[in-house]
């Protein structure tokens, strides 16, 4: 009997169905132990790879006896780590320090640094300038919080760093989003080299760069940079993808080279949407400044460091909002900045007219720097004004630890018996090779052969590196976290889609949650909780909870007006609406929001380390305190391929569904 191809085609298509089925069955049979073969459930000892010992060692001579022809490996990146200090010790010293000239018997020239006065000053005119008067209250307090809680310099430290991490972001994040845009080879080559700086736990990096760049303001800036630029050049690629062919045929037919359409055409039709760019540079600046401290960066996240391992929690605290106020306020002000368009005018403008507020805030910080050396009020923070908070927050934990402990630690044991507890039996029930089989069985199901492929070896590496236990560890973390994420976050996602006062609230609070850094949510939550694996969940549930919200509300709102008109006339009630169209149509939107909130999950595994898991994030702080860049970048390579696994399969699933319901 012959067959046509769509035949085949079908009977292929329905094998591919019956995969997943397939491979669960075989994975259960191994987990109960009734496969005949130990090997399939733990990986045995004398397979184990070496990979971090082989890591190590060619860090090491990189290090040691790596050459350049004209200089060693090691004296080549110290040199480009003297290059990048310059500028951070630039602005400390107009920031904090000052200037001093001297020879080898005396001072002959003292500079002091701007002034408080002025700098506080800076950012209030420029909100001025953008015509938003609540922003300017907001910064103005903000900054006066640091000034009179006694952490001026810390704060100026920080923005010191910040400023050079975000410059280098962009220009380095830009270009390499424009290469990728012209060469499509290499956009093939970055595009996973994004996918790891950007899933990789900074920590498993860390080593390498210290043995390579020294400790130092220089080694901060080159991890910061690893993490923070991906994103930029993503969208900047993205955007010159997205250019209107019009704009293109009319520079051509105006006679423009290619480097004339590049930069004076394409890229300041897109100066718009690259400042999201920059936004996105800044907000993951900000989340690693705690992180740079550990390696000689300093600033705030070096109060935040020494509080956490003190545990004083009431200066943690203090540090923490700082950096929470810095990191709003650049993300508002560059949000405006974001939103607001070019300005044509045909009048002529003189020099003054075009540049007043550069000039205007050059003049104040010139006025304001002169009076501090005649008014010392000028030059530095009053001691009287300052003051501290930390008493306050010390007392409120204490009063909430006597007279809340016991709702506190039965919400606590309930979180681990029925949800902490049997989630991590199961993961570490899961047989390697039966992982190996259902995740290649997914891949096939929703991608094809190649994600088949591509999914299966990186959890077989993950097996064959000796990691599976911890692995296993980390999965049951995010996963128990994610679920509580989505379980809280969906909901509110579709109530703020459907009530838009209740949108503008939640609008509000989801962009500050997302512009704290991931350490800062380690303070209320060692306060409240200790430390232990339930503070771990806490803390990361509230990190990641944002794209949960932020993605089902998108989803539902993006929804055709035309699909919701039916059923309301047909008579559906409100939730069989939301039941029935709503969330169907927007669930390739959920899922993706899922995705993102898994990733933002994963990137919190070394953070919540120090609240004492046992997982891939405490591997990276073993070789961290062992200096052996090998364990750590091994560990960091398995976080990566979690994400990367679980980017892909819901993507590719997200895609196809798109696809099923026609909305592509």
């Amino acid at each position: 009997m012959a067959f046509s191809a769509s035949d085949t085609l079908a009977r292929i298509l329905d094998f591919r169905k019956l995969l997943v089925p397939a491979a669960l069955v075989v994975a259960c049979v191994m987990a109960l132990h009734q496969f005949p073969f130990a090997w399939a459930q733990i990986f045995p000892d004398h397979w184990v790879l070496p990979v971090s010992k082989y890591l190590t060692v060619f860090v090491k001579w990189l290090q040691e006896d790596a050459t350049l022809g004209f200089t060693t490996v090691k004296e080549f990146t110290r040199a480009i780590g003297h290059i990048l200090n310059a500028p951070v010790l630039l602005l400390k010293g107009l920031l904090v320090t000052g200037f001093k000239f001297e020879n080898t018997d005396s001072v002959w020239l003292q500079l002091p640094p701007l002034s408080w006065v002025g700098v506080t000053a800076v950012p209030v005119i420029i909100c001025y300038w953008l015509g938003k008067p609540r922003l300017t209250l907001f910064v103005l307090i903000s900054f006066l919080y640091v000034a009179f809680i006694g952490l001026w310099d810390s704060t100026m430290l920080t923005i010191a760093s910040v400023i050079v991490s975000v410059l280098l972001g962009i220009v380095f994040g830009g270009f390499l989003g424009i290469a990728a845009f012209k060469w499509r080879a290499l956009d093939n080559i970055l595009t996973p080299v994004f996918d790891f700086m950007q899933t990789m736990p900074v920590f498993a990096y860390l080593v390498p760069t210290l043995l390579m760049f020294g400790y130092g303001p220089a080694a901060a800036l080159v991890v910061t940079l690893i993490y923070a630029a991906p994103p930029m050049a993503r969208i900047t690629k993205i955007s010159l993808s997205q250019v209107v062919p019009e704009i293109l045929e009319y520079s051509e037919m105006a006679g423009c080279s290619r480097s004339q359409v590049m930069w004076r055409v394409m890229v300041p039709s897109i100066k718009p949407r690259l400042m999201v760019g920059v936004n996105q540079v800044i907000m993951l600046t900000l989340n690693m400044v705690i992180i740079g401290s550990i390696i000689g960066a300093g600033g705030l996240g070096f109060d935040v460091w020494q509080a956490l391992k003190a545990l004083r929690i009431g200066q943690g605290a203090e540090a923490g909002i700082a950096i929470t106020l810095l990191a709003i306020v650049l993300d508002r002000i560059s949000q405006e900045m974001a939103k607001r368009r070019p300005i044509h005018s045909d009048l002529q403008l003189s020099f003054f007219q075009r540049h007043w507020l550069l000039l205007t805030i050059v003049l104040v910080l010139g006025i304001t720097t002169i009076l501090g050396a005649f008014i010392p009020a000028f030059s530095s923070v009053p001691e009287s004004l300052i003051f501290s908070t930390g008493k306050f927050w010390d007392n409120g934990i204490d009063w909430i630890n006597i007279n809340l402990y016991e709702e506190i630690d039965a919400f606590r044991r309930f979180m681990f018996i029925y949800l902490l507890k049997p989630t991590k039996g199961f993961m570490l029930d899961v047989p390697w090779l039966g992982a190996v089989l259902v995740v290649a069985a997914l891949g096939w199901r929703m991608g094809g052969i190649k994600l088949a492929i591509l999914c299966s070896s990186m959890t077989f590496f993950i097996a064959a590196v000796g990691l599976w236990e911890k692995a296993m560890i980390s999965i049951y973390l995010v996963s128990a976290s994610v679920f509580l994420a989505c379980l809280i976050g969906i909901p509110i996602g579709i109530l703020s889609a459907r009530h838009d006062r209740l949108h503008h609230v939640v609008q509000i609070v989801i962009d500050t949650l997302q512009t704290l850094p991931s350490f800062v949510y380690l303070i209320p939550v060692i306060m409240l909780f200790s430390v232990g694996e339930f503070s771990a969940m806490v803390a990361v549930v509230l990190y990641s909870i944002v794209p949960a919200i932020r993605y089902t509300d998108h989803g539902i709102r993006s929804i055709r007006a035309d699909l919701i008109e039916a059923p309301v006339m047909m008579g559906c009630s409100r939730l069989q609406i939301i039941r029935r169209v709503q969330l169907p149509l927007a669930l390739p939107e959920i899922m993706l929001g899922v995705n993102q909130t898994l990733m933002m999950a994963l990137s919190m595994l070394v953070i919540t380390a120090l609240v004492g898991t046992r997982d891939l994030g405490q591997e990276t702080l073993i070789a961290l305190s062992k200096v052996d860049p090998g364990r750590g970048l091994v560990a960091g390579i398995c976080v990566a391929f979690i994400a990367i696994i679980t980017d892909r399969l819901i993507t590719a699933w997200s895609n196809k569904r798109k696809q099923e319901l026609g909305l592509t």
